[in-house]
């Protein structure tokens, strides 16, 4: 009989892990040090930093830090200790679920200790075998683990390709009503890896043709799209017709947990069924505090204002890479993927140039995340970023892509790093 651990030992460590012992500490699992902002501390020295999710700047925010520390010098990390159903509830979590059904235009709203647990006890919870799952191609990996426990059927559509969906749809509800169940679609408000917006607009649009609940991940578009920052479907103009609304706050709130939202009488039952929040500790007084103040300047002038801000230097850095002639796809939202030809080995070198050489932290994307033979520069703007330095990330990419144009980064070592 194979003994599991040596299976393991033997193995080379998977299209990533492959390279643990060159980038461990370097381009896996580096150490970024200091206040977290568009200026960070790697390998002892400052670098522009664009791989942060504190898209509206909040986790510096005096404010903001002030509340955290209040709340931890009060409450610790402890309470509440327990899960929410058992011994883990209070009125402030109760609050915080009020405020955010308020904001999203939602009848309820039920908190998640962790956002990725939360969406996958979701899809778990809510449907039966005999239902039917249409999902995006390019979902998350969160939402993908989820669809994976559902025991019933399940189609996929071409990413963001509405006559694909009609297609797929039609065959969906056909099933389904052969089968006596119903059908749930599931996508993202915006694409993380992309920044390219989901096209719930056009499913939306859909349901007054096929009979379909919609439930969409808006982790990224939860406090900074639309007017208001109430997502992406604010951002469309649809929020009355996403059924299941769920958001994070490890992005805008620059946080830890999540939220859903939706119809109280399915909201009421996710309370007693989401196997992640009912086994589990529910989420810690300083976040529930926390995010509650983090949610009140989301809901306020200055939330308008930290918006602008993003948005300017968002707009401002996308359209100088699509002016240069950088493909960074259809990214509308605040990540902007810059795409250029190269393998593993390039793409090291690359980073190294970035990080020693021109002061730039960013990440890199490769196989088996993106086809081989292709490298993403993973750019996130943030409201603590500058117009400054937009222009300097252009110039240090142009000179870049000249170097690889050249050949400079060519052959097939990889340049590595002292590991710990």
């Amino acid at each position: 009989m194979l003994d599991i651990f040596d299976r393991i030992a033997k193995n080379s460590g998977g299209p990533i892990g492959q390279y643990q012992e060159q980038g461990f500490g370097y381009y896996m699992y580096p150490r970024l040090e200091g206040k977290l902002g568009p200026h960070m501390t790697f390998n002892g020295v400052e670098c522009l930093n664009w791989s942060l999710n504190n898209y509206l700047g909040l986790a510096e925010l005096p404010e903001v830090r002030k509340a955290d520390a209040d709340a931890s010098a009060e409450w610790g990390l402890a309470y509440p200790m327990g899960s929410r159903m058992l011994t883990g509830h209070t009125r402030y979590h109760e609050e915080l679920e009020h405020r955010l059904a308020a904001f999203e235009k939602k009848e309820d709203a039920f908190l998640f200790n962790f956002g990725y647990q939360g969406i996958v006890s979701t899809i778990d919870a809510v449907l039966s075998r005999h239902d039917v799952i249409v999902y995006d191609a390019e979902a998350h990996a969160c939402l993908l683990d989820g669809i994976r426990l559902h025991l019933g059927e399940k189609y996929k559509f071409r990413h963001n390709d509405a006559e694909d969906f009609e297609r797929v749809i039609a065959r969906a509800c056909s099933l389904a009503e052969e089968q006596g169940g119903g059908v749930l679609v599931i996508t993202e408000g915006v694409f993380g890896m992309t920044g390219a917006l989901g096209i719930i607009d056009k499913i939306v649009a859909l349901k007054s043709k096929y009979e379909f609940r919609l439930m969409i991940d808006d982790a990224h578009g939860f406090g900074i799209m639309g007017p208001h920052g109430r997502g992406t479907s604010e951002h469309f103009d649809v929020m009355d017709g996403v059924d299941l609304y769920i958001g994070a706050f490890a992005k805008a709130m620059a946080s830890i947990g999540g939220f859903v939202a939706g119809p109280h009488a399915i909201i009421n039952y996710l309370r007693f069924n989401l196997r992640s929040q009912m086994y589990a500790k529910s989420l810690p007084m300083p976040f529930v505090i926390g995010n509650m103040k983090r949610l009140e300047i989301i809901d306020s002038p200055k939330g308008d204002v930290l918006r602008k801000r993003l948005f300017d230097v968002t707009r401002s850095l996308q359209d100088g890479f699509r002016k240069e002639g950088f493909d960074i796809g259809p990214a509308e939202a605040c990540v902007s993927p810059v795409h250029v030809k190269g393998g593993v080995a390039q793409a090291t070198k690359i980073v190294k140039d970035l990080r020693e050489n021109y002061k730039l932290f960013c990440s890199m994307v490769i196989y088996p995340v993106i086809p081989k033979g292709m490298i993403i520069f993973r750019i996130i703007a943030t409201a603590a970023h500058t117009l400054e330095d937009v222009d300097y990330t252009l110039k240090v990419f142009k000179e870049i892509r000249s170097k690889l144009d050249s050949g400079f980064y060519d052959g097939d070592d990889i340049a590595a790093m002292t590991i710990r």
